[in-house]
Protein backbone atom coordinates (compact mmCIF):
# COMPACT_ATOMS: atom_id res chain seq x y z
CA UNK A 1 0.00 0.00 0.00
CA UNK A 2 1.27 3.52 -1.05
CA UNK A 3 2.35 5.79 2.29
CA UNK A 4 0.31 8.94 2.17
CA UNK A 5 2.45 11.77 2.75
CA UNK A 6 1.17 14.28 5.26
CA UNK A 7 2.01 17.22 3.64
CA UNK A 8 0.44 16.56 0.13
CA UNK A 9 -2.53 15.50 1.79
CA UNK A 10 -3.08 18.74 3.70
CA UNK A 11 -2.23 20.83 0.54
CA UNK A 12 -4.78 18.85 -1.17
CA UNK A 13 -7.37 19.70 1.62
CA UNK A 14 -6.38 23.47 1.37
CA UNK A 15 -7.31 23.41 -1.78
CA UNK A 16 -10.75 21.98 -1.57
CA UNK A 17 -11.25 23.94 1.38
CA UNK A 18 -9.87 27.37 -0.60
CA UNK A 19 -12.65 26.61 -3.74
CA UNK A 20 -15.33 26.15 -1.23
CA UNK A 21 -14.27 29.50 0.88
CA UNK A 22 -14.35 31.84 -2.71
CA UNK A 23 -17.48 30.47 -4.04
CA UNK A 24 -18.56 32.09 -0.59
CA UNK A 25 -19.23 29.16 2.11
CA UNK A 26 -17.82 29.18 5.41
CA UNK A 27 -15.34 26.19 5.27
CA UNK A 28 -12.87 24.60 7.78
CA UNK A 29 -11.01 21.57 8.54
CA UNK A 30 -12.94 19.64 11.26
CA UNK A 31 -12.63 17.15 13.88
CA UNK A 32 -9.46 14.14 14.40
CA UNK A 33 -7.26 16.39 11.73
CA UNK A 34 -7.54 19.38 14.16
CA UNK A 35 -6.90 17.29 17.29
CA UNK A 36 -3.96 15.36 16.02
CA UNK A 37 -2.18 18.95 14.56
CA UNK A 38 -2.68 20.22 17.89
CA UNK A 39 -1.00 17.02 19.36
CA UNK A 40 2.04 17.76 16.83
CA UNK A 41 1.39 14.66 14.78
CA UNK A 42 0.81 14.85 10.76
CA UNK A 43 -2.88 13.67 9.57
CA UNK A 44 -2.87 11.69 6.58
CA UNK A 45 -7.04 12.46 6.85
CA UNK A 46 -8.77 15.66 6.67
CA UNK A 47 -12.49 15.87 7.06
CA UNK A 48 -13.62 19.14 5.78
CA UNK A 49 -16.80 20.81 7.25
CA UNK A 50 -18.58 23.65 5.46
CA UNK A 51 -21.98 25.61 4.91
CA UNK A 52 -22.22 24.37 1.22
CA UNK A 53 -24.94 22.43 0.70
CA UNK A 54 -24.35 19.31 -0.87
CA UNK A 55 -26.06 20.27 -4.01
CA UNK A 56 -23.30 23.53 -4.22
CA UNK A 57 -20.37 21.18 -3.70
CA UNK A 58 -21.24 19.09 -6.53
CA UNK A 59 -21.22 21.92 -8.52
CA UNK A 60 -18.07 23.06 -7.43
CA UNK A 61 -16.41 19.76 -7.36
CA UNK A 62 -18.57 17.66 -10.39
CA UNK A 63 -16.69 14.30 -9.90
CA UNK A 64 -18.27 14.57 -6.35
CA UNK A 65 -19.26 11.24 -4.95
CA UNK A 66 -22.30 11.09 -2.33
CA UNK A 67 -21.30 9.05 0.25
CA UNK A 68 -24.18 10.36 3.03
CA UNK A 69 -26.28 12.80 1.47
CA UNK A 70 -28.90 12.40 3.64
CA UNK A 71 -26.45 13.34 6.37
CA UNK A 72 -24.51 16.35 3.91
CA UNK A 73 -21.44 14.39 3.40
CA UNK A 74 -19.87 14.19 0.48
CA UNK A 75 -16.49 12.64 -0.87
CA UNK A 76 -14.58 14.91 -3.08
CA UNK A 77 -11.25 13.73 -5.09
CA UNK A 78 -8.03 15.82 -5.52
CA UNK A 79 -4.34 15.57 -6.18
CA UNK A 80 -5.54 11.62 -6.15
CA UNK A 81 -6.61 11.83 -2.36
CA UNK A 82 -10.49 11.73 -1.27
CA UNK A 83 -12.08 14.15 1.20
CA UNK A 84 -15.07 14.61 3.28
CA UNK A 85 -16.96 16.57 2.77
CA UNK A 86 -19.76 17.95 5.27
CA UNK A 87 -22.23 20.75 5.52
CA UNK A 88 -22.45 21.60 8.93
CA UNK A 89 -25.72 20.05 10.74
CA UNK A 90 -27.53 19.67 13.90
CA UNK A 91 -29.06 15.99 14.07
CA UNK A 92 -32.40 15.09 15.31
CA UNK A 93 -33.16 12.00 17.82
CA UNK A 94 -31.21 8.41 17.34
CA UNK A 95 -33.68 6.12 17.41
CA UNK A 96 -31.72 3.14 16.66
CA UNK A 97 -28.54 4.11 18.54
CA UNK A 98 -26.11 4.74 15.72
CA UNK A 99 -28.00 7.09 12.89
CA UNK A 100 -30.02 10.36 13.61
CA UNK A 101 -33.41 10.01 12.70
CA UNK A 102 -33.53 13.71 10.45
CA UNK A 103 -30.80 16.23 10.44
CA UNK A 104 -30.98 19.84 9.69
CA UNK A 105 -28.45 22.09 8.07
CA UNK A 106 -27.00 24.63 10.62
CA UNK A 107 -23.88 26.98 11.21
CA UNK A 108 -20.44 25.81 12.63
CA UNK A 109 -21.55 26.42 16.35
CA UNK A 110 -24.07 23.97 16.23
CA UNK A 111 -22.27 21.68 14.48
CA UNK A 112 -20.05 21.50 16.97
CA UNK A 113 -22.21 20.70 19.63
CA UNK A 114 -23.30 17.31 18.00
CA UNK A 115 -20.22 15.87 18.18
CA UNK A 116 -18.89 13.41 20.63
CA UNK A 117 -15.96 14.49 22.50
CA UNK A 118 -14.55 18.03 23.23
CA UNK A 119 -11.00 17.47 21.47
CA UNK A 120 -12.91 15.90 18.52
CA UNK A 121 -15.18 19.09 17.86
CA UNK A 122 -12.61 21.45 16.95
CA UNK A 123 -11.96 23.43 13.40
CA UNK A 124 -9.38 24.78 11.65
CA UNK A 125 -9.28 27.61 9.58
CA UNK A 126 -5.69 26.97 7.82
CA UNK A 127 -5.61 30.11 5.97
CA UNK A 128 -5.57 32.28 9.05
CA UNK A 129 -3.75 29.50 10.92
CA UNK A 130 -6.40 29.54 13.77
CA UNK A 131 -8.17 27.02 15.88
CA UNK A 132 -11.94 27.85 16.28
CA UNK A 133 -13.63 26.20 19.37
CA UNK A 134 -16.87 26.26 20.49
CA UNK A 135 -16.92 22.97 22.70
CA UNK A 136 -13.60 23.61 25.32
CA UNK A 137 -11.46 21.25 23.01
CA UNK A 138 -8.44 22.94 23.17
CA UNK A 139 -8.47 23.00 27.45
CA UNK A 140 -9.13 19.62 27.38
CA UNK A 141 -6.42 18.60 25.17
CA UNK A 142 -3.72 20.94 27.03
CA UNK A 143 -5.33 19.10 30.59
CA UNK A 144 -5.16 15.85 29.35
CA UNK A 145 -8.83 14.91 29.05
CA UNK A 146 -11.66 12.94 27.13
CA UNK A 147 -14.60 15.24 27.82
CA UNK A 148 -18.21 14.21 26.32
CA UNK A 149 -19.71 17.53 24.80
CA UNK A 150 -22.69 18.42 27.08
CA UNK A 151 -24.22 15.84 28.71
CA UNK A 152 -22.50 12.39 28.55
CA UNK A 153 -25.33 10.61 28.96
CA UNK A 154 -27.09 11.84 26.26
CA UNK A 155 -24.31 11.95 23.61
CA UNK A 156 -23.46 8.11 24.25
CA UNK A 157 -27.51 7.63 24.01
CA UNK A 158 -27.01 8.85 20.70
CA UNK A 159 -24.24 5.99 19.76
CA UNK A 160 -23.53 3.51 22.36
CA UNK A 161 -20.14 2.64 20.47
CA UNK A 162 -19.05 6.07 21.86
CA UNK A 163 -18.52 4.30 24.69
CA UNK A 164 -15.53 2.39 23.77
CA UNK A 165 -14.23 5.28 21.58
CA UNK A 166 -13.42 6.96 24.59
CA UNK A 167 -11.52 4.66 25.88
CA UNK A 168 -9.72 4.01 22.44
CA UNK A 169 -9.01 8.23 22.91
CA UNK A 170 -7.87 7.91 26.18
CA UNK A 171 -5.58 4.74 25.51
CA UNK A 172 -4.07 5.84 22.70
CA UNK A 173 -3.08 9.24 23.57
CA UNK A 174 -2.64 8.68 27.54
CA UNK A 175 -4.93 11.25 28.46
CA UNK A 176 -7.52 10.42 31.19
CA UNK A 177 -11.81 10.28 30.76
CA UNK A 178 -13.13 13.10 32.87
CA UNK A 179 -15.53 12.11 35.74
CA UNK A 180 -18.94 12.62 34.72
CA UNK A 181 -17.74 11.09 30.83
CA UNK A 182 -16.41 8.10 33.09
CA UNK A 183 -19.55 7.51 35.59
CA UNK A 184 -22.07 7.54 32.02
CA UNK A 185 -20.22 5.08 30.73
CA UNK A 186 -19.48 2.69 33.58
CA UNK A 187 -23.28 3.74 34.28
CA UNK A 188 -24.25 2.62 30.70
CA UNK A 189 -21.79 -0.01 29.99
CA UNK A 190 -24.50 -2.96 29.41
CA UNK A 191 -26.18 -0.74 26.74
CA UNK A 192 -23.25 -1.82 24.72
CA UNK A 193 -25.62 -5.17 23.91
CA UNK A 194 -28.00 -3.22 22.09
CA UNK A 195 -24.47 -2.75 19.41
CA UNK A 196 -23.45 -5.47 17.05
CA UNK A 197 -20.57 -7.36 17.39
CA UNK A 198 -18.87 -6.75 14.10
CA UNK A 199 -18.76 -2.78 15.40
CA UNK A 200 -17.51 -3.69 18.97
CA UNK A 201 -15.02 -5.99 17.23
CA UNK A 202 -13.53 -3.58 14.88
CA UNK A 203 -12.90 -1.12 18.07
CA UNK A 204 -11.33 -3.13 20.10
CA UNK A 205 -9.13 -4.30 17.10
CA UNK A 206 -7.99 -0.44 17.05
CA UNK A 207 -7.44 -0.54 20.70
CA UNK A 208 -5.32 -3.30 20.97
CA UNK A 209 -3.12 -2.60 17.59
CA UNK A 210 -1.95 0.53 19.22
CA UNK A 211 1.14 0.32 21.76
CA UNK A 212 -1.01 2.14 24.47
CA UNK A 213 -3.38 -1.42 24.16
CA UNK A 214 -2.75 -2.28 27.93
CA UNK A 215 -4.12 0.86 29.33
CA UNK A 216 -7.36 0.05 27.10
CA UNK A 217 -7.76 -3.31 28.37
CA UNK A 218 -7.59 -1.66 31.81
CA UNK A 219 -10.25 1.04 31.36
CA UNK A 220 -12.48 -1.59 29.71
CA UNK A 221 -11.93 -4.02 32.67
CA UNK A 222 -12.17 -0.55 35.37
CA UNK A 223 -15.67 0.85 33.40
CA UNK A 224 -17.29 -2.47 33.48
CA UNK A 225 -17.49 -2.88 29.49
CA UNK A 226 -16.26 -6.43 29.42
CA UNK A 227 -18.86 -7.96 31.00
CA UNK A 228 -20.85 -7.22 27.75
CA UNK A 229 -18.40 -7.16 25.04
CA UNK A 230 -16.80 -10.61 25.92
CA UNK A 231 -19.99 -12.20 27.88
CA UNK A 232 -18.43 -12.94 30.80
CA UNK A 233 -17.32 -11.96 34.10
CA UNK A 234 -16.36 -8.52 34.29
CA UNK A 235 -12.66 -8.69 35.53
CA UNK A 236 -9.98 -6.27 37.58
CA UNK A 237 -7.10 -8.60 36.99
CA UNK A 238 -4.14 -6.37 36.32
CA UNK A 239 -3.49 -6.52 32.02
CA UNK A 240 0.57 -6.91 32.42
CA UNK A 241 0.83 -9.35 29.91
CA UNK A 242 -0.65 -7.44 27.13
CA UNK A 243 0.75 -3.97 28.59
CA UNK A 244 4.36 -5.32 28.29
CA UNK A 245 3.40 -7.23 25.06
CA UNK A 246 6.46 -5.42 21.87
CA UNK A 247 5.08 -2.32 20.25
CA UNK A 248 4.14 -3.88 17.26
CA UNK A 249 1.65 -7.33 17.95
CA UNK A 250 -0.62 -9.24 16.30
CA UNK A 251 -4.07 -8.64 17.31
CA UNK A 252 -4.33 -12.54 17.61
CA UNK A 253 -1.32 -12.13 20.18
CA UNK A 254 -2.80 -9.16 22.32
CA UNK A 255 -5.89 -11.20 22.64
CA UNK A 256 -3.98 -13.86 24.04
CA UNK A 257 -2.21 -11.85 25.97
CA UNK A 258 -5.42 -10.84 27.87
CA UNK A 259 -7.04 -13.77 27.98
CA UNK A 260 -3.70 -15.37 30.28
CA UNK A 261 -3.99 -11.75 31.77
CA UNK A 262 -7.42 -12.11 33.19
CA UNK A 263 -8.12 -15.80 33.37
CA UNK A 264 -4.42 -17.58 34.20
CA UNK A 265 -2.78 -20.83 33.46
CA UNK A 266 -5.53 -22.60 35.53
CA UNK A 267 -8.52 -21.77 32.64
CA UNK A 268 -9.06 -23.47 29.71
CA UNK A 269 -8.02 -20.47 27.66
CA UNK A 270 -8.97 -22.07 24.72
CA UNK A 271 -12.68 -21.59 25.78
CA UNK A 272 -12.36 -18.24 26.34
CA UNK A 273 -10.75 -18.06 22.80
CA UNK A 274 -13.80 -19.66 21.38
CA UNK A 275 -16.38 -17.41 23.25
CA UNK A 276 -14.22 -14.27 21.98
CA UNK A 277 -14.16 -15.43 18.48
CA UNK A 278 -18.23 -15.02 18.97
CA UNK A 279 -18.13 -12.15 20.70
CA UNK A 280 -15.68 -10.16 18.65
CA UNK A 281 -16.41 -11.74 15.03
CA UNK A 282 -12.92 -12.58 14.81
CA UNK A 283 -12.12 -13.72 11.31
CA UNK A 284 -10.90 -17.56 10.70
CA UNK A 285 -7.29 -16.62 10.24
CA UNK A 286 -7.24 -14.40 13.65
CA UNK A 287 -8.91 -16.74 15.43
CA UNK A 288 -6.65 -20.03 14.47
CA UNK A 289 -4.03 -18.00 15.20
CA UNK A 290 -5.29 -17.45 18.77
CA UNK A 291 -5.46 -20.92 19.18
CA UNK A 292 -2.08 -21.80 17.81
CA UNK A 293 -0.75 -18.97 19.96
CA UNK A 294 -2.15 -20.44 23.17
CA UNK A 295 -1.32 -24.35 22.63
CA UNK A 296 2.56 -22.71 21.88
CA UNK A 297 2.05 -20.69 25.08
CA UNK A 298 1.18 -23.96 27.47
CA UNK A 299 4.26 -26.11 25.51
CA UNK A 300 6.53 -23.17 26.50
CA UNK A 301 6.33 -23.54 29.75
CA UNK A 302 7.55 -27.46 29.63
CA UNK A 303 9.97 -26.49 26.71
CA UNK A 304 13.07 -29.02 28.86
CA UNK A 305 9.78 -31.83 28.58
CA UNK A 306 9.48 -31.10 24.81
CA UNK A 307 12.89 -33.08 23.66
CA UNK A 308 14.90 -31.77 20.59
CA UNK A 309 12.14 -32.77 17.68
CA UNK A 310 9.88 -31.12 19.30
CA UNK A 311 11.58 -28.13 20.20
CA UNK A 312 12.53 -27.61 16.53
CA UNK A 313 9.00 -28.38 15.36
CA UNK A 314 7.40 -25.46 17.76
CA UNK A 315 10.34 -22.87 17.32
CA UNK A 316 10.08 -22.80 13.11
CA UNK A 317 5.90 -22.90 13.79
CA UNK A 318 4.41 -19.36 12.16
CA UNK A 319 3.09 -18.18 15.88
CA UNK A 320 6.11 -19.14 17.90
CA UNK A 321 7.78 -15.81 17.89
CA UNK A 322 4.16 -14.57 19.17
CA UNK A 323 3.91 -17.07 22.22
CA UNK A 324 7.74 -16.44 23.24
CA UNK A 325 6.44 -12.75 23.17
CA UNK A 326 4.48 -13.32 25.87
CA UNK A 327 6.48 -15.65 27.95
CA UNK A 328 8.81 -12.46 27.65
CA UNK A 329 6.25 -10.57 29.03
CA UNK A 330 5.81 -12.63 31.92
CA UNK A 331 8.50 -14.51 32.71
CA UNK A 332 11.80 -13.09 31.26
CA UNK A 333 14.64 -15.83 32.43
CA UNK A 334 12.07 -18.54 30.70
CA UNK A 335 12.17 -15.96 27.45
CA UNK A 336 15.83 -15.62 27.61
CA UNK A 337 16.59 -19.69 28.44
CA UNK A 338 14.30 -20.50 25.19
CA UNK A 339 15.71 -17.82 23.17
CA UNK A 340 19.60 -18.93 23.85
CA UNK A 341 17.93 -22.91 23.49
CA UNK A 342 16.80 -21.87 19.92
CA UNK A 343 19.93 -20.50 18.41
CA UNK A 344 21.73 -23.52 19.52
CA UNK A 345 19.17 -25.45 17.68
CA UNK A 346 19.26 -23.59 14.98
CA UNK A 347 22.79 -24.36 13.81
CA UNK A 348 21.45 -28.07 13.12
CA UNK A 349 18.51 -26.11 10.82
CA UNK A 350 15.22 -25.60 12.88
CA UNK A 351 13.35 -26.82 9.56
CA UNK A 352 15.65 -28.54 7.14
CA UNK A 353 14.00 -30.26 3.96
CA UNK A 354 12.61 -33.37 4.93
CA UNK A 355 15.29 -36.24 3.73
CA UNK A 356 12.53 -38.64 2.12
CA UNK A 357 8.82 -37.63 1.33
CA UNK A 358 5.83 -40.25 0.86
CA UNK A 359 6.25 -40.79 -2.18
CA UNK A 360 9.28 -42.37 -1.40
CA UNK A 361 8.24 -44.40 1.15
CA UNK A 362 5.76 -45.95 -1.29
CA UNK A 363 8.35 -46.90 -3.69
CA UNK A 364 10.42 -48.74 -0.67
CA UNK A 365 8.01 -50.53 0.03
CA UNK A 366 5.50 -49.21 2.58
CA UNK A 367 2.02 -49.51 1.25
CA UNK A 368 -0.34 -46.59 1.79
CA UNK A 369 -2.30 -47.10 5.04
CA UNK A 370 -2.71 -45.21 8.44
CA UNK A 371 0.76 -46.05 9.27
CA UNK A 372 2.46 -43.72 6.63
CA UNK A 373 1.90 -40.65 8.10
CA UNK A 374 2.78 -42.19 11.07
CA UNK A 375 6.07 -43.75 9.68
CA UNK A 376 6.73 -40.09 7.88
CA UNK A 377 6.59 -37.86 10.70
CA UNK A 378 8.83 -40.65 13.06
CA UNK A 379 11.52 -40.44 10.52
CA UNK A 380 11.44 -36.64 10.20
CA UNK A 381 11.84 -36.20 13.74
CA UNK A 382 14.63 -38.90 13.89
CA UNK A 383 16.11 -36.68 11.32
CA UNK A 384 15.60 -33.45 13.47
CA UNK A 385 17.33 -35.13 16.27
CA UNK A 386 20.43 -35.37 14.33
CA UNK A 387 19.97 -39.38 14.45
CA UNK A 388 20.10 -39.81 10.59
CA UNK A 389 21.26 -37.76 8.18
CA UNK A 390 20.53 -38.94 4.36
CA UNK A 391 18.18 -40.72 2.62
CA UNK A 392 19.56 -44.32 2.75
CA UNK A 393 19.36 -44.10 6.52
CA UNK A 394 15.86 -42.32 6.44
CA UNK A 395 14.50 -45.22 4.38
CA UNK A 396 16.11 -48.14 6.06
CA UNK A 397 14.69 -46.49 9.72
CA UNK A 398 11.25 -46.04 7.79
CA UNK A 399 10.78 -49.51 6.78
CA UNK A 400 12.16 -50.56 10.58
CA UNK A 401 9.46 -47.95 12.26
CA UNK A 402 6.61 -49.96 9.67
CA UNK A 403 7.40 -53.16 10.74
CA UNK A 404 6.89 -52.35 14.72
CA UNK A 405 3.79 -50.37 14.09
CA UNK A 406 2.45 -53.68 12.05
CA UNK A 407 3.98 -55.68 15.32
CA UNK A 408 2.38 -53.78 17.80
Amino acid sequence: MTEICPVKCREGAIDVLKKLRNAGFETYFAGGCVRDRLLSAAPVEYDIATAARPADIHTLFPNARNVGEAFGVMLVRNNELMYDVATFRKDGPYSDARHPDSIEFCDAEQDAQRRDFTINGLFEDPINDTTIDFVGGKNDLENRLVRAIGDPSERFAEDHLRMLRAVRFSSRFEFSIETETAEAIRKGSHKLAGISKERIGEEIKKMFLHSNRGVAAWELQYLGLDLIMLNEASCMNAPTRIGRLPAISSYATTLAAWILDRNGFESDALQHADRWRKQLLLSNQTFNELQNIIRLHRALFSWDTLGIAKQKRTASTDEFIHALSIVQAEDRPLFIYIKRSVTVLSQTELAPKRLVDGNQLLDAGIPPSAHLGTVLEAVYDAQLEGVISNEDDALTLANAIYRDLLDS
